[in-house]
């Protein structure tokens, strides 16, 4: 299949086919990171920009990692100690960029649609490496990559994500993900933390394949994929829940909860984890737990969009 990409901006804009191609690809390139010499020369003297505006470790890493491997160059930019805090715009330093030499950026931004905007002025390449609430997309292709590994078929799966569904762009972008791969998505978390009905539907790929559980185990006892996720406090504004002790009581897995999840469900996190608050420490030796498998797969990946984006590679 021919498939060519300029821009990897969300999950929304990708078709299934898109999709497993990516899957399909990264798998092929997985192989690459478990040689002697964990590298090869396809991007070589090709110049990838990390545009961070906010704090990551996981995600920021992981795209070094995944164009090292390929031989890329790379240049990280931080907001902090740059031309950002003398007044200088986003779009100024995309073009400042560009005249050294830069063929893709890999944006961070508090802002939702700061990487759509830099794909509009820019003639490079661009990565959506998570834009406010918006969206997060390779971070839901490196769950949907964990998901087949480990449970082969995806089509007609249940895949619980719980949290702070309305702030996370982890949510967002594997609601899309899953649903158009054929599984069926519940949500669930405090009400003041989920969208309001209409922008649920927004979500709603296939009708009926996206539902909001009231209780924490409706959705545990049908549950192939549980995600849990972490707080976005820091997009609040204000206090949305009553207190840490209470969010977890209601909606944290602990123990407790072991004789409700399925026998075999994957548990997965994007990280950072809060322990205590979304996963009781316990849950760190839940059986199923992938989360380490997920960050593996974040550098295959990311290797794969890297190659696509770069070289059109089939």
């Amino acid at each position: 299949m021919d498939i060519k990409l300029k821009h990897l901006l969300d999950i929304e804009s990708l078709s299934k086919e898109e999709i497993n191609f990516l899957i399909n690809l990264a798998i092929g390139l997985k192989e690459v990171l478990y040689r002697p010499i964990p590298k090869v020369p396809t991007l070589r003297g090709r110049l990838i920009v990390h545009l961070f505006y906010e704090p990551s470790t996981r995600t920021k890493f992981s795209f070094d990692r995944a164009a090292k491997a390929l031989s890329a160059d790379t240049l990280s930019f931080s907001a902090k100690g740059s031309s950002i805090e003398k007044g200088e715009t986003l779009l100024d330093t995309i073009k400042n960029l560009e005249a050294i030499g830069a063929e893709l950026f890999i944006i961070r931004h508090p802002l939702a649609g700061a990487p759509h905007f830099v794909a509009k002025h820019s003639k490079a390449g661009v990565v959506n490496a998570g834009d406010g609430s918006h969206e997060h997309p390779t971070q839901a292709l490196l769950d949907l990559l964990t998901v087949k590994e480990k449970l082969r078929e995806v089509e007609g799966i249940k895949v619980l994500i719980i949290g702070d569904i309305k702030h996370s762009r982890v949510a967002h972008s594997d609601m899309l993900i899953f649903q158009k791969m054929g599984a069926e998505v519940f949500v669930t978390g405090p009400a003041s933390l989920l969208p309001e009905p209409d922008e649920l539907k927004y979500y709603e790929v296939k009708p009926g394949k996206l539902r909001v559980c009231n209780k924490l185990e409706e959705g545990l006892r049908e549950a192939d994929v549980i995600i849990a996720l972490r707080i976005q406090r820091e997009r609040h504004g204000k206090a949305l829940i009553p207190s840490i002790q209470e969010y977890h009581e209601f909606f944290g897995l602990s123990q407790k909860h072991l004789d409700i999840i399925k026998p075999n469900a994957l548990l997965m996190h994007p990280g950072p984890i809060n322990w205590g608050v979304e996963l009781a420490p316990e849950m760190e030796e839940y059986p199923f737990q992938v989360i380490l498998d997920q960050v593996e797969n974040g550098v295959a990946i990311r290797m794969a969009v890297l190659l696509t984006l770069l070289t059109g590679e089939k």
